[in-house]
C-alpha cells in the first residue's frame, strides 16, 4: 500500500541494469583516484580480467578497466583542445596564425 512506510518505493526492490552499474562505478572511481593512480588502477583491472578463469578475479573487470582508462584518455582529449583552442586564439590576435605547425 502506498504510504504505509514499508521501505517499498522509491526504486526499492529495482535493480540497476549492469550498463548504470558501470557507469556508477566508474564515476565512483573517477572521483576518488587521482589520474595518474587511475589509470594504472585501470590497466590493473584489464590484467585482472584476462586472468577471469581464475576463483576471485572475472571478466567483468575488462570493461570496468577499459571505462577507467577512458577518463583519464578523455581528460587528456579535453585539455588538449583546450590548449589547441587557446593557441589558436592568441596566434590570431597576433597575427602569427599556425605558420610554426
Amino acid at each position: 500500500m502506498p504510504g504505509t512506510g514499508d521501505g517499498e518505493g522509491r526504486g526499492a526492490g529495482r535493480r540497476l541494469r549492469p550498463g548504470r552499474r558501470l557507469g556508477r562505478a566508474l564515476v565512483r572511481i573517477g572521483r576518488a583516484l587521482p589520474p595518474g593512480l587511475r589509470a594504472l588502477a585501470g590497466l590493473m583491472l584489464i590484467a585482472g580480467g584476462l586472468l577471469g578463469f581464475l576463483p576471485v578475479l572475472g571478466f567483468w573487470m575488462i570493461p570496468l578497466g577499459i571505462g577507467v582508462v577512458w577518463l583519464d584518455i578523455r581528460a587528456l582529449r579535453r585539455r588538449r583542445r583546450e590548449t589547441r583552442r587557446r593557441d589558436r586564439q592568441a596566434g590570431g590576435a597576433e597575427g602569427g596564425g599556425d605558420a610554426a605547425r
